[in-house]
């Protein structure tokens, strides 16, 4: 059983924060704060305490609100150490392999370099729980501002080594034009298909696509799959490197 109650926030026009709240002692972590005043009020409203916040990475879409939510909580900033500069307030510093308590709930932080250099994710396995900021999106990932191809797919290959039953709880509405590119380069993966219509139909009534099931997002996100040979030649790269797979599909996504 969870052990975490989990809030998702929509703020400014695509971005998700999270509540996590252990259920056992009522500590509850803010992960990438946008902004603080949906958070703070969210959180008045569930009688929730803020105890603790996560960020990912340093972007402010990711930070703006870490300031302010400390200010009004007393909330302990956690993130990279290495980023620590970057990161507005930090208090407490962690590392690949660290955890961190939330209450009873506890998180490996895995370092998950790409998008930026100092890029973590945070996975609580009892709760099947893997807040991943821009490092893994459903059917997509993020870009690389910083980091290269290679350390991206290592990234996303540590992911996809966890439980198939982990939830992606990814900080972007970005699904439905993510699978609109997929599908031109995977056109005839059925789970893709699949996973187009329900996406279509939950977008149709303002629902959120995340978050959603690792083993699913192995079965169709193409940035996940370029060790696949079925992939591998729809992209007309039969026996090629998976990194350079990975490293094309990338390109053909920033350029789409």
């Amino acid at each position: 059983m969870s052990k975490l109650d989990i809030q998702q926030i929509p703020v400014l026009s695509d971005n998700y924060i999270y509540l996590a709240r252990c259920k056992a002692t009522g500590a509850c972590a803010v992960v990438d704060p946008a902004e603080a005043e949906p958070v703070l009020d969210k959180a008045r409203t569930l009688g929730w305490t803020i105890t603790h916040i996560l960020n990912t990475h340093h972007h402010f879409d990711h930070t703006g609100g870490n300031e302010s939510i400390k200010a009004a909580t007393g909330a302990l900033i956690v993130g990279y150490g290495p980023d620590a500069e970057r990161i507005p307030g930090i208090d407490q510093t962690v590392t690949d392999g660290d955890y961190i308590k939330i209450g009873e709930a506890k998180a490996e932080v895995i370092a998950t370099p790409g998008h930026t250099l100092g890029h973590v994710s945070y996975w609580f396995p009892d709760s099947h729980a893997l807040f991943c900021g821009d490092t893994l999106f459903s059917a997509g990932c993020g870009r690389l501002f910083e980091g290269t191809a290679g350390q991206m797919w290592e990234s996303l290959m540590r992911l996809r080594d966890l439980p198939a039953e982990t939830l992606i709880f990814c900080a972007h509405e970005y699904t439905q034009s993510n699978i609109t590119f997929a599908l031109t380069v995977d056109p005839r993966n059925q789970a893709l298909r699949d996973r187009a219509v329900e996406v279509d139909a939950l977008r149709a009534k303002g629902h959120p696509t995340v978050p959603t099931f690792l083993g699913q997002e192995r079965a169709y996100n193409p940035f996940l799959r370029a060790d696949k040979a079925d992939l591998q030649a729809a992209l007309s790269m039969d026996g090629a490197a998976a990194v350079d797979v990975f490293a094309t599909t990338r390109l053909k996504k920033d350029r789409f």
